[in-house]
């Protein structure tokens, strides 16, 4: 087989792991991984994904789909989304796996970047293996954007949602806020919700509003997957709350530093962060520069007045400005629907 001929089957084969890799649950503590098992002739004779914490990661279940099959794995190729694993975690490790499967290549997309996960293309390589990395690799980190975020920078990501009038209220003078967007930004907003680990608002909104804050399908059933529902503050939240309840779970985290906050949600596991609020959370995130995506819905009305959407966040002129990268802006219902990131995102 010439290079060409193998570099489009190769291709070919990453591209169904990588559609494997979609069906992993999208918010864990782990990362979407798929991979095939392909033979001398570039066919897939195995393949597996991983189905979320505590499952066998993908290599292993391709390797367990080829003993089904009544496949010898010698020889073969593995082709994985990412760089197998290298440590002893609730699984072994799976470049181990490999190497005694007799696997004799492995290409993988995106590079492991956790402390102790990482390196399995080194152990690969030492153990003799034909190992190739970076194939789709940008596809590969896009299906786990949250997840490698918050390995890089020992944190979860951060979304910041609000909805605000055209005039950037986030409620009219008597503090009414019902509704200032429309079913098609709420339906988002739920959709977004089930994509995050964590849904997280400040005392005085778990307080005053008593909400349930759980993700919900169109026909307002709840969605498959729930974030665990966190309040941040000292005051205590009452033990008839509704967020007690909360199908994901419920925990109040009683601090005021954003960052600290960020470190404990990292060590239970947590990956990504969608904050909904209230004006103080919300600008104490702003203002530590912990916010990685702002998600701002924008209702066609004026409300005027005190209520603004956001508070201090530490700009005193506009030199000091939190200078925002603008994603998408797309229209829901009558509504506007706003995407943005910290311009710093771009350096990073």
């Amino acid at each position: 087989m010439n290079n060409t001929a193998q570099h489009s089957e190769t291709l070919e084969a990453m591209a169904r792991a990588l559609s494997l890799a979609a069906r992993s649950p999208e918010v864990g503590r782990n990362p979407r991984v798929g991979c095939v098992l392909v033979d001398d002739s570039g066919a897939i004779v195995a393949e597996g994904y991983h189905r979320g914490a505590g499952h066998p990661h993908a290599e292993v279940e391709a390797l367990r789909d080829a003993e089904k099959r009544g496949v010898d794995t010698q020889g073969l190729t593995a082709v994985v989304t990412m760089e197998p694993c290298n440590h002893h975690g609730s699984t072994g490790p799976c470049s181990l796996a490999l190497q005694q499967a007799g696997i004799a290549r492995v290409v993988y997309g995106a590079s492991d970047p956790g402390e102790l996960s990482g390196g399995g293309h080194h152990t690969l390589d030492q153990a003799g293996i034909d190992v190739l990395g970076g194939v789709s690799a940008e596809q590969a980190e896009e299906l786990n954007r949250h997840w490698f975020f918050a390995m890089r920078h020992q944190r979860p990501f951060v979304t910041a949602k609000w909805a605000q009038s055209l005039d950037g209220r986030g409620a009219a003078t008597d503090h009414t806020s019902q509704w200032i967007t429309g079913e098609d930004s709420r339906e988002r907003v739920h959709q977004q919700r089930a994509r995050h680990g964590v849904i997280m608002v400040g005392t005085t909104t778990a307080l005053i509003d008593n909400p349930s804050l759980t993700a919900r399908t169109p026909g307002g059933g709840l969605a498959e997957h729930q974030p665990q529902a966190v309040v941040v503050g000292h005051r205590d939240i009452p033990e008839d709350a509704a967020l007690r309840d909360h199908p994901g779970g419920f925990q109040q985290i009683h601090s005021h530093a954003p960052k600290g906050v960020l470190g404990e949600l990292f060590e239970q596991g947590f990956r990504s962060v969608y904050l909904e609020g209230g004006k103080t959370l919300m600008s104490a995130f702003i203002h530590a520069d912990l916010v990685d995506e702002y998600h701002i819905t924008m209702g066609p009305l004026l409300l005027g007045g005190p209520q603004l959407a956001v508070d201090d966040i530490g700009v005193n002129t506009m030199s000091d400005a939190k200078a925002l990268t603008i994603s998408s802006v797309e229209t829901l219902g009558r509504d506007v629907w706003v995407v943005a990131t910290p311009a710093r995102a771009k350096e990073e």
